[in-house]
């Protein structure tokens, strides 16, 4: 039985080597020429695997490839390794889900978080500090301001006018400097004022999808863990419907990018406009959505998610430059109710499933698991 094409090209030994024991020492002792030649042969095989594949080039899809070709990341590599041999694509949405499915998107999101929440402190207690000390110096100028001038209006001895008058120079001069310092401190303040409103808006950004304007994946992962919580709180139903557009690589490669964005935008559209206050409509990433279903149980949810399919079904497009219609526009859906189980991601991998069964029976439909 021949290799797979993931292991041909001798790949399959290194590929061994490498997730169990990692680099050997011939490979850490190579010389400058050899290594370069090993990096152009990855490159290669980096290359063939998304040509081959039909995948995008993207940093996530490069990554993900690196890491399994390379044998940097085991796990990842067993996993390209098994899809091959069992004869299943490697396709977007393959990838999408080993991204989705990944238990440390959660960690790495509260991560960055807590990051943002420690610099938006940080920025915080600078602007009260700077303030602080604002204040302080500039009562000490005036306390040391009405003080320089008493000095100046005492009359003094002959022989100490000259003497005074150099004191009360040199005191003048300092307050100039305490005014600067105050100038500078007040700057800071409107710099700190700045950065925090930047801050606020970067993290309103980072929730939006830029193309569709809906939230995104970051925002749905937290919205998720939110969610599950509460509704196991109150014993009630929550359910989860992954959409993914039939056929989208095709739309691509028929009409270009500029009609795939319009068709994504069109489906963001149709979800939004029909989705209730009981819904959570977000942009997950690629040509995949995500609606969290709030008090709805899966008969519930798959009903609501249905009749959204149906008015997308009937929508249609044309080609905004030679006028050609695009065709039915239309998505597949899987749904899982997340509180059937104590895991919130597990729910993740039936509403996948669940997908996965709608594309197989046909597409243009809705299953649930």
């Amino acid at each position: 039985m021949p290799y797979p094409q993931f292991l041909r090209s001798g790949a399959r030994d290194r590929l061994i080597r490498a997730t169990r024991t990692g680099p050997t020492a011939e490979q850490q002792s190579a010389p400058p020429s050899r290594a370069v030649e090993a990096q152009k042969e990855l490159l290669e095989r980096i290359g063939d695997f998304v040509i081959e594949h039909g995948l995008g080039v993207n940093s996530a899809n490069l990554a993900a490839i690196c890491a399994a070709l390379s044998g940097a990341d085991a796990e990842l590599a067993q996993a390209f390794t098994a899809r091959e041999l069992s004869g299943e694509p490697i396709d977007q949405r393959w990838l999408d889900t080993l991204a989705r499915l990944d238990p440390g998107t959660n960690g790495r999101i509260a991560e960055l978080e807590q990051l943002m929440d420690k610099l938006e402190y940080s920025l915080m207690r600078f602007a009260q500090t700077t303030k602080m000390a604002q204040d302080e110096t500039s009562d000490h100028r005036g306390a040391l301001g009405a003080q320089i001038e008493a000095i100046a209006d005492v009359a003094a001895p002959g022989g100490m006018v000259a003497e005074l008058d150099r004191v009360v120079e040199l005191s003048r001069a300092v307050l100039e400097r305490i005014e600067r310092v105050e100038q500078a401190m007040e700057r800071s303040q409107d710099e700190a004022r700045r950065l925090r409103a930047s801050l606020a808006t970067a993290r309103m950004e980072a929730d939006v999808d830029h193309l569709t304007r809906l939230p995104n994946r970051r925002a749905f992962e937290r919205r998720l863990v939110s969610a599950a919580s509460e509704a196991r709180s109150k014993s009630e139903p929550l359910c989860i419907g992954f959409c993914d557009v039939d056929r989208f690589k095709q739309i691509n490669d028929r009409y270009g990018h500029d009609a795939g964005d319009r068709v994504l935008c069109t489906i963001a559209d149709t979800l939004s406009e029909h989705a209730s206050d009981q819904c959570f409509v977000a942009r997950h990433g690629g040509e995949e959505f995500v609606v969290l279903f709030y008090g709805l149980d899966k008969q519930a949810a798959l009903a609501k998610l249905d009749s959204i399919r149906r008015a997308q079904a009937a929508r249609r497009l044309r080609d905004r430059f030679t006028g050609q219609p695009f065709g039915q526009i239309t998505f597949s859906a899987g749904i899982a109710e997340v509180t059937e189980d104590s895991d919130t991601r597990s729910a993740l991998a039936r509403a996948d499933a669940a997908l996965y069964q709608a594309k197989a029976a046909g597409r243009n439909r809705v299953v649930f698991i």
